[in-house]
C-alpha cells in the first residue's frame, strides 16, 4: 500500500538517563507491562504469565524484593509486580475515555505496543532505518503550508486553528502515497482466487516478512507526516522519538480506513484489494479479524480527509505517553490540535463525531495484540531469521530478548 523510501545515514548514539525499576530498584530498561521495570523483572513477569506453575512462599509472604534478593522468592516477587500495577495488557486502563468525547484524555493512561516496545529510557537505536535516523533526515520538502508566526501576545496561540488545520491536512496529503480518490477508483481491483491461494501457500516466515515490509513503509510515512506537523520538530528529540515509537502504529491503523472497502471487507495491499483470507498463512486470524473490524467501524463514520488527518495528529501528539521529558510542551501542541479539530467539526456540523471515534484503549489493544502475535510467531518459528525484517520494524516490535537473570 505504501511506497519505499531511500536509506538514511547513521548518527552517533544518544543516551538518556534511566529510571529505577519499580520492582527491585535495578536500572529500568523501559515501560513494561504497565510499569517501569528492568529486563530481569520484565522477563520474570512474562514467564510467570506464560507458565501454569503456581509459586509458594516458604516464609510469611513478606520477603523483601530488591536487586540482590529478587530471585530468592518467586511468590513475593510476583505479588510485588502485581501490587505495583503490572498486568498482561499493561497499557489498557479501565474507564479510558473516548478521545475528546467528554473532556481531555485520561491522565496516566500509559501506552505500550507490547513488552519492550518503548525503550527510550536507556538507548535510542541509531542504525540505518531507525526512528532516530528517519528524524535526522533533514532534506527539504518544500515550504510549510503555514506562514511563519508573527509577533503575538504570549496568551495567543502561535498557530491559529485555521492555519493549523491547513498545515495538518497538507502534511497528511503529502505523506499518503495514494490519494483517497485513487484508492476509491481502484476498489474494483481485487486479487483473483488463484492469487489468493498463492498467498495462502506461502511459508509463514515469508508472509510475516512481506507484511513487515509493508507496515514499515506505512510507519515511515507516519514519521514524514510527523516531521511536517507544525510544532512537532520544535519538541526535543527524545520526545519526538517517544511519540513516534508509541503512536506510529496507532496512526497506521487510523490511516488504514482510507484504504479499506467496507462493502466487501477488503484492504489495499500490494497493488490490489485483499480480504482477510489472503493473510491466512500468517497464522493469526484473530489479529487480522480485529484489524478488519476496526477499519470497518472507522469507515462507518465516513470521515473526511481533514478529519482523518486531524484525528491522526491527535493520536500521535499525546501528552500522556510515558518517558516524555517535556509533557507540558507536548500538551500545548495537543491542545491546539484539539481546538482545530473541534472547530473543523463545528464548521461542518459534525460535532457528533467526537463521541463516536474509537477509544485510545482500542488502538493500544490492537498494537499489543500485534506484538503478542509476532512473539508467538517467533516462538513457533525460531529458525526464521529476524534479520530479514526491516530494521525499523525490529526496533519497534521485536527488540532483542532480555538476558536471563
Amino acid at each position: 500500500m505504501w511506497g519505499s523510501n531511500p536509506p538514511l545515514y547513521c548518527h552517533p548514539p544518544a543516551h538518556i538517563e534511566a529510571i529505577p525499576c519499580k520492582i527491585c530498584g535495578d536500572k529500568s530498561s523501559g515501560f513494561h507491562y504497565g510499569v517501569s521495570a528492568c529486563e530481569g523483572c520484565k522477563g520474570f513477569f512474562r514467564r510467570s504469565q506464560q507458565s501454569s506453575l503456581s509459586y509458594a512462599c516458604s516464609r510469611q509472604q513478606n520477603c523483601p524484593i530488591d536487586r540482590a534478593s529478587r530471585n530468592r522468592c518467586q511468590h513475593c516477587r510476583l505479588q510485588k509486580c502485581l501490587r505495583l500495577g503490572m498486568s498482561r495488557d499493561g497499557s489498557i486502563t479501565p474507564g479510558c475515555s473516548v478521545l475528546m468525547g467528554s473532556g481531555s484524555i485520561t491522565p496516566g493512561c500509559s501506552v505500550l505496543m507490547g513488552s519492550g516496545s518503548i525503550t527510550p529510557g536507556c538507548h535510542i537505536l541509531v542504525g540505518p532505518g531507525s526512528i532516530h535516523s528517519w528524524l535526522q533526515d533533514l532534506a527539504p520538502w518544500g515550504p510549510c503550508p503555514c506562514p511563519s508566526p508573527v509577533s503575538m501576545s504570549p496568551m495567543m496561540s502561535p498557530h491559529p486553528p485555521e492555519l493549523l488545520t491547513q498545515s495538518v491536512l497538507a502534511s497528511h496529503r503529502e505523506t499518503c502515497q495514494l490519494r483517497a480518490e485513487e484508492l476509491q477508483l481502484r476498489r474494483r481491483e481485487t486479487f483473483s482466487r488463484e492469487e489468493v491461494c498463492a498467498f495462502q501457500k506461502k511459508l509463514p516466515e515469508e508472509m510475516w516478512q512481506r507484511c513487515a515490509c509493508r507496515l514499515t513503509e506505512a510507519i515511515q510515512s507516519v514519521v514524514e507526516f510527523a516531521k511536517r506537523l507544525r510544532g512537532f520538530m520544535e519538541l526535543c528529540q527524545n520526545d519526538q522519538i517517544v511519540l513516534l515509537k508509541a503512536g506510529a502504529m496507532e496512526v497506521v491503523l487510523v490511516r488504514m480506513c482510507r484504504a479499506f472497502n467496507p462493502d466487501n471487507r477488503t484492504v489495499f495491499f500490494e497493488g490490489k484489494y485483499a480480504g482477510a483470507e489472503l493473510f491466512r498463512s500468517l497464522g493469526c486470524p484473530e489479529l487480522i479479524g480485529s484489524i478488519f473490524d476496526f477499519a470497518q467501524n472507522l469507515c462507518a463514520l465516513r470521515c473526511s480527509e481533514g478529519e482523518v488527518a486531524l484525528f491522526s495528529a491527535i493520536v500521535l501528539i499525546n501528552a500522556t505517553r510515558p518517558w516524555l521529558q517535556d509533557p507540558g510542551k507536548v500538551a500545548r501542541l495537543q491542545g491546539r490540535l484539539e481546538v482545530a479539530f473541534r472547530l473543523l467539526l463545528r464548521r461542518t456540523q459534525r460535532e457528533g463525531l467526537l463521541a463516536k471515534l474509537p477509544p485510545l484503549c482500542r488502538l493500544r489493544a490492537l498494537c499489543s495484540q500485534h506484538v503478542e502475535q509476532l512473539q508467538t510467531f517467533r516462538r513457533l518459528r525460531p529458525a526464521a531469521p529476524l534479520s530479514a525484517f526491516p530494521p525499523l520494524y525490529r526496533e519497534l516490535f521485536a527488540p532483542e530478548p532480555e538476558s536471563p537473570r
